[in-house]
């Protein structure tokens, strides 16, 4: 691992293959509520292998909801299924992708784990809520693991059958802090949803941006709606030097903040965002190099789209004949893919090794400390020696972020490799 002279953050190699650190974490376990089991609309085996032997898992996310839509998590699921079954199977197993509509409900959320229950699913891969509190409690009784779950609610980050795959919404706006310091910001506006999600991120800006003092104000915003005016006026504010924007909202309401935002006519607040929010077909919509994103400052898990080690994410969206829009720069889409690998390498290692493949064998293999690396994140590993400090969030192990920037229209790296924020996360000093 290697740090640049003055800077505060460890950057690694995106295609390095470095064992990290182990660093003692304090014991947690998630308490298990009741949950009920509630109708909805989820759907059926979507694109599943039959045959003796398959192998199920599951995907949720929600669509239709037009706030918070990833629809395109699921169509990826599905597609991997058909192109893993079209080429023999998961190690000669075939494989059932079973995928459900969320809804952005509780109800929605209980529906789905339960569907997940009923079908007997070796684990849930990728999948998007911000229901924790509400879909994991079923899983964690039934011992089915959740690979990989987007990193919207704290139970994702403390279940111990929780396994993620990034930093989620934590590491972004720590991250995002951390990029908007180096950038010079002397005061920063969040515009977040006026949520349970969102208050959770103030901690983590506020850790980011603690030890350079520069000012944070908190703009809730609702995640809908087509006019976000007062919202961007209160951010902004008097538009002075060194003031800089940050924000949390799902794709579609960031188009309507852009809107806005472009409306003010500011000249001197900078614009940062987090991949999600941003992401390359709202730089698209908004008017590229040209818009108000130009020069933009992006923090994301993963390199961008652009970077080849996504071909193959990219061969199986082409090769799905279902028409079904598949986006491979929406990070939902990415953080599935990113899941599926990893089940892939569990499977295999499993199935090498002479063992079943089962939602208890896969569990057993991950908390044991296998090193899990497939290339897309710095190595993966949920032994409880490499856990995060933190007794709400000690599952988030992968605290590593790429800072990106909005340049000729296009995200790129800011700057080469992954950078460390695992302070910003446990409220410590940066390094020295």
């Amino acid at each position: 691992m290697t740090s640049r002279r003055g800077s505060s953050q460890a950057v690694h190699p995106i295609a390095g293959r470095r064992r990290r650190r182990p660093i003692a974490a304090a014991a947690t376990a998630a308490a298990l509520l009741p949950t009920l089991f509630s109708a909805s609309a989820c759907g059926g085996p979507a694109g599943a292998a039959t045959g003796s032997g398959e192998l199920t898992v599951m995907t949720w996310a929600p669509s239709g909801t037009g706030s918070t839509d990833r629809p395109g998590m699921t169509a990826l699921a599905e597609a991997i299924g058909r192109d893993i079954n079209a080429k023999g199977g998961l190690n000669g197993r075939p494989l059932r992708v079973i995928t459900c509509n969320e809804h952005n409900t509780s109800d929605g959320a209980r529906a789905c784990a339960q569907q997940a229950v009923d079908a007997k699913a070796v684990a849930v891969l990728g999948s998007y809520s911000q229901y924790g509190d509400d879909f994991m409690p079923a899983l964690e009784r039934a011992g089915i693991p959740l690979i990989g779950g987007y990193g919207l609610s704290q139970p994702e980050f403390s279940s111990p059958l929780s396994y993620p795959v990034g930093g989620g919404m934590p590491a972004l706006i720590g991250g995002s802090g951390r990029q908007l310091v180096e950038a010079g910001c002397k005061a920063v506006s969040v515009i977040r949803p006026d949520t349970p999600a969102g208050d959770n991120l103030l901690g983590y800006l506020g850790n980011a941006l603690k030890p350079a003092g520069i000012k944070l104000l908190d703009v809730k915003a609702p995640e809908k709606s087509s006019d976000y005016s007062p919202v961007v006026r209160k951010a902004i504010g008097a538009d002075q030097a060194g003031n800089c924007v940050t924000s949390a909202l799902g794709a579609e309401p960031t188009g309507n903040l852009l809107d806005a935002f472009r409306r003010t006519g500011a000249k001197n607040t900078r614009i940062a965002s987090v991949i999600g929010s941003v992401q390359q077909s709202v730089v698209d919509s908004t008017g590229g190099d040209s818009g108000p994103l130009a020069g933009a400052f992006v923090t994301g898990w993963y390199p961008p789209e652009s970077a080849r080690i996504w071909d193959s994410l990219r061969a199986v969206i082409r090769a799905d004949s279902t028409g079904r829009p598949i986006d491979a720069a929406d990070p939902g889409v990415q953080t599935t893919w990113v899941a599926y690998e990893v089940f892939r390498q569990i499977s295999e290692r499993l199935t090498a090794a002479g063992r079943a493949v089962t939602s208890k064998t896969v569990t057993t293999l991950l908390d044991g400390g296998e090193q899990i690396d497939v290339g897309l994140t710095p190595p993966l590993n949920w032994a409880t020696t490499n856990m995060l400090p933190s007794t709400e969030s000690p599952r988030l192990v992968n605290t590593w972020v790429t800072f990106q920037v909005v340049k000729a229209g296009q995200l790129t790296l800011q700057r080469p490799g992954f950078v460390d924020v695992r302070w910003v996360l446990t409220g410590g000093k940066p390094p020295a």
